[in-house]
């Protein structure tokens, strides 16, 4: 592949990210990203908030238990729609866009496919689950019923993620944010009807999910298909050309994302042996997570489209740039985000009502969540990159070795020798090399994929016509292109 001539000449209007200020697209990109996920986010804090005011600890934990639960589902989710935006985003940045439209399509109906399978394989196996997780009594009532209303809704949340990736592909992140957005509001306005004037009670935030769902997939159908017509209608030869392609991505990154909730099975599982005001504990943490480093999962989504975009261009260099930006921007976001929780500890105990060893957990993993997401952070970033580059290997790999070497045997030591804040120091310990290390092979990535470049292109090309990408490559570095 050489390097295109300049960026004007090479990307189609709709390859946005190939030219510009890469730290103003890992901002923008991000920044409407999180506040569609923060409503999200914030939202489902404050459904545990309203749970825990019913004075049900074992409540808080059940619904604690069916978040791992629904977790596992959409990390299965996600590793599919990183599929959809990588290879949606690739053909645009090459200038492919009857090519873009067919991959979304087929992409985006492999989606709903794989959700609706998973769910009927899930259902009948929620009491062994939950179980297995430690759930017992009233917990695992309320987890129960929970997952029931819910998990029948997971196509829906698996189309509108998709659409939302389709959507950050073409660089539309004002529309992207709204898909999550309008979700996020419509749970917010109902969870307080159903949880206490309707008398539902855990039951109720679970129905305000539902809703919210059906939503998010009509906000998606608007932005995806009404305004910019990017998903062709699928066809079966279109599914038969492009599975085998959306799963060289999507089948990596799924056993990535797994590695976390399988790890906070296993966390869980720790937990409960110190009984229901520890897992409440990890329930309202669980939630924290999400809300205080909300922007670092949206930092994920938005450098995936950023870096394939480039590369379908062969910018090369803006691939590297565009990397370093977004592992400054995650840094900064987890420091602001670390003091905030540090600062606001007592209030987030008494707004929850917490006491005793579920007040001790919370305001103890408010203290270490800052330095251990810092590296999970760096982690993010680089897994983004791995996953949209063709190296999805490598994320699994570092994913998974994070979630077992550098977290399972630590946690599990901590808890043996510390009770439950030894566990959350042993987990926080195991981040830091495995963050580092996947930096530093993202950047070595890149690398071998200007390399492997190059050699093509003098390959195809006369000897003196090697010259031209390097004088082009020049040229684009003194303009700041």
């Amino acid at each position: 592949m050489s390097a295109p001539a300049g960026p004007a000449a090479s990307a189609p209007k709709s390859a946005v990210f190939v030219s510009g200020s890469l730290m103003r697209h890992v901002a923008v990109m991000t920044g409407t990203g999180a506040i569609g996920l923060m409503a999200i986010f914030v939202v489902d804090l404050l459904s545990l908030l309203y749970v825990s005011w019913l004075g049900r600890p074992e409540a808080t934990a059940g619904v604690g238990f069916a978040t791992i639960v629904l977790y596992l589902m959409i990390s299965i989710n996600i590793g599919l729609m990183i599929a959809v935006a990588a290879l949606t985003a690739r053909a645009l940045g090459a200038g492919d866009r009857q090519g873009a439209r067919r991959l979304a399509g087929s992409t985006m109906t492999l989606m709903a496919l794989a959700a609706l399978a998973l769910t009927a394989v899930t259902l009948p196996c929620l009491p062994w689950l939950l179980r297995l997780l430690g759930a017992h009594d009233e917990s695992y009532r309320v987890a129960l019923s929970f997952l029931w209303i819910v998990l029948p809704s997971n196509a829906l949340m698996a189309v509108g993620m998709g659409l939302s990736g389709v959507l950050r592909a073409v660089g539309d992140a004002r529309r992207a944010m709204f898909v999550t957005l309008g979700g996020g509001i419509v749970t917010a306005g109902l969870d307080p009807l159903l949880i206490f004037w309707a008398g539902l009670g855990p039951d109720g935030a679970a129905w305000a999910i539902v809703v919210a769902r059906v939503i998010i997939v009509a906000t998606g159908l608007h932005g995806a298909v009404r305004v910019h017509d990017m998903i062709a209608p699928p066809s079966l030869a279109g599914l038969r050309q492009d599975t085998a392609r959306a799963m060289m991505i999507a089948g990596p990154a799924i056993l990535t994302n797994l590695s976390n909730p399988i790890a906070n099975a296993v966390f869980a599982s720790i937990f409960a042996r110190f009984g229901d005001g520890a897992v409440a504990a990890l329930a309202i943490m669980d939630r924290l997570v999400p809300v205080a480093f909300g922007v670092l999962f949206a930092l994920t989504g938005a450098v995936g489209p950023i870096l394939a975009q480039n590369w379908g261009a062969g910018r090369f260099d803006r691939m590297r740039r565009g990397l370093t930006a977004s592992a400054v921007f995650a840094i900064g976001c987890v420091v602001v985000a670390g003091l905030a929780l540090a600062l606001l500890r007592g209030g987030i105990v008494a707004a929850f009502g917490a006491t005793g060893l579920t007040a001790e957990l919370v305001m103890f993993f408010c203290l270490v969540a800052g330095p251990m997401w810092l590296f999970v952070g760096l982690l993010f970033v680089a897994n983004a990159a791995f996953n949209n580059l063709g190296m999805p290997f490598l994320s699994t790999l570092f994913s998974w070795g994070r979630a077992t070497l550098g977290t399972m045997p630590l946690a599990w030591l901590g808890a043996q020798y510390a009770g439950p804040k030894g566990a959350l120091v042993g987990s926080a310990i195991g981040a830091v090399a495995f963050g580092i290390l996947a930096l530093i092979f993202a950047y070595r990535g890149i690398a071998r994929l200007e390399r492997t470049a190059r050699a093509s292109a003098s390959l195809a090309s006369p000897p003196d016509a090697a010259i031209v990408p390097r004088q082009a490559a020049t040229d684009r570095a003194a303009a700041g292109g």
